[in-house]
């Protein structure tokens, strides 16, 4: 990425551009200066200069039409430029505009760079015009800008979350999940600057959507001190005012994310939250906060206690109600041996008294295997689910569901390790996620179809494929990107011939057909949901 140094205070550049003669026979005039393509127009309110570029798609100006009141229009797409100002008169990109000076029969314009500071503030004024309404053309060239003034091309994520955190209704999203990962990506391609704005356009982009349109949910101003125990029960109470004032008071405090995070992981697994988003989302407020600083803390954090505040309880519905007697049972088992229990294709009951069977054994080697079940799901995903019409709304599964499975696990396993009181919660609710997913599943799959063998060389290529990844929506490419890094993460700990049940999961989801819009199925259970009113 560009470094260029700010420049503080410019001196101007006067430099001869055209005479006054050559621009009265033919207007416009195009000249290039200091490595700038200049356009000159004789107006009704004098000379004026812009650069000859559209900052829309880079056709050339001066092949636009000039109408009273000094606007420019550029014939490509009908844009219109103020040339007093460089205003965008349909709100779009703005026009970089020069100053003019008459010296006898010479023109000349000063072309120096507006200071560091004034650029910057047109920049973030321009890209939070861009994000408002989600122009995702305008996004990529205003971030483009900024890095290439010198400026932190972080800066783009840390103002998105300022922006979107108080218009997200029900708090996080996976638009702020993606940007920990995308981070990952843009840490890695430090010399490739289309990558890494890729990796900054799709977080900005993400967020500028999940918030399209959307009003300010405000949080409360309340502040109280911080109580460890009573910011578990607020959460319980779903009382987010409470929760929030806490938080509020900790900061105030100088409490930082590590002495949130037990707390945040604990109430994230108090109960099968949100289908796994909840404890997910705990990993990645750590990431976010690490990678962009402390300045995002605050309104990340009010965020992530909405959303747990407002997740789904999901063991509270009669499907998954053997979680809580499988917590109350756990450390009962007698098999000390869960390398010889099979979790593969076992429903939810079933799975969740096999873990509780192996509950004394040591819960990283449960652990293992129910990642491994998890997996063994992705790859044997009965894939024509997809195209059934007559299902009840239970049935709408998809592979978006079984990849929470793995991306589920591997946030288990670094928030269970640095907590490891609570791997029982977390390796029952693993079991959730096997167990319910099971059902979807065929009993054979391929594994060889799906795996070269290299477990390594696979991820590489697979998240390769991750960045050009083509997807109109961005809920499909996080799934993607955030599949693969839970895959590479998970599979560095486990063995090549345990890892390839990982990498060829990963590799038939992203190379299999996924149906994200069921016309069909909608109206068949709406017809029969209102015939039963």
């Amino acid at each position: 990425m560009n470094n260029r140094q700010p420049t503080e205070n410019p001196e101007p550049i006067w430099v001869q551009a055209s005479s006054l003669t050559a621009l009265k026979k033919k207007s416009p005039v195009v000249c290039r200066l200091s490595g700038k393509q200049i356009a000159l127009f004789r107006t009704g309110n004098g000379i004026r200069a812009c650069n000859n570029r559209c900052p829309h798609e880079g056709y050339p100006l001066a092949e636009g039409n000039l109408s009273s009141g000094c606007t420019l229009t550029c014939n490509w797409h009908n844009w219109k430029f103020d040339l007093l100002t460089g205003a965008n008169l349909y709100g779009g990109d703005q026009l970089r505009t020069y100053p003019v000076e008459t010296r006898g029969d010479e023109v000349w314009i000063d072309v120096s760079d507006p200071s560091y500071e004034d650029r910057y503030r047109s920049v973030t004024e321009n890209l939070k015009m861009a994000f408002e309404d989600h122009e995702y053309d305008r996004l990529a060239r205003e971030i483009a800008r900024l890095i290439d003034l010198g400026g932190d091309p972080l800066d783009g994520l840390r103002l998105a979350i300022q922006w979107s955190y108080q218009k997200m209704e029900f708090g996080w999203t996976h638009a702020y999940a993606g940007m920990a990962d995308w981070l990952v990506i843009f840490d890695r391609h430090l010399e490739d600057e289309e990558v890494q704005l890729v990796c900054l356009l799709e977080s900005v982009g993400h967020a500028s959507f999940d918030v399209l349109r959307e009003k300010d949910y405000p949080f409360t101003e309340r502040i109280r001190p911080f109580h460890e125990t009573g910011f578990l029960r607020a959460i319980e109470e779903e009382n987010e005012d409470s929760a929030v004032s806490m938080i509020r008071g900790g900061l105030r405090d100088g409490l930082k994310f590590d002495d949130f995070e037990p707390l945040l992981t604990r109430a994230a697994l108090a109960h099968y939250n949100d289908f796994g988003h909840s404890l997910i989302y705990v990993t990645k407020l750590g990431a976010l906060v690490h990678r962009l600083g402390d300045t995002v803390l605050e309104p990340l954090l009010l965020s992530l206690v909405r959303e747990i505040v407002y997740a789904t309880r999901e063991e509270k519905i009669p499907e998954f109600r053997g979680y809580a007697n499988a917590l109350d049972r756990w450390g009962t088992g007698n098999n000390t041996n869960p390398m010889a229990r099979n979790w593969h294709h076992k429903g939810i009951r079933s799975a969740l008294d096999a873990t509780v069977d192996c509950s004394r054994a040591a819960p990283e080697i449960i652990y293992e295997k129910l990642l491994l079940a998890n997996a063994v799901n992705l790859l044997s995903f009965d894939i024509s689910q997809q195209d059934k019409v007559k299902v009840p709304v239970s049935g709408n599964v998809g592979w978006l569901s079984f990849t929470h499975g793995l991306t589920f696990s591997n946030a288990v396993r670094k928030q269970c390790t640095r907590f490891p009181e609570l791997w029982p919660q977390g390796l029952l609710q693993m079991a959730c996620f096997s167990g319910r997913n099971a059902a979807f599943t065929t009993p054979e799959y391929e594994l060889d179809r799906w795996t070269s063998g290299d477990p390594e060389q696979d991820i590489r290529n697979l998240t390769g494929r991750i960045i050009d990844h083509g997807q109109s929506e961005y809920i499909v490419s996080v799934h993607l990107l955030k599949t693969a890094l839970a895959v590479a993460e998970e599979a560095e700990n486990l063995t090549t011939g345990k890892a390839v049940y990982l990498t060829a999961a990963l590799t038939r989801f992203m190379h299999s057909p996924l149906r994200r819009k069921q016309t069909m199925r909608t109206a068949y259970q709406s017809i029969h949901f209102v015939r039963k009113d």
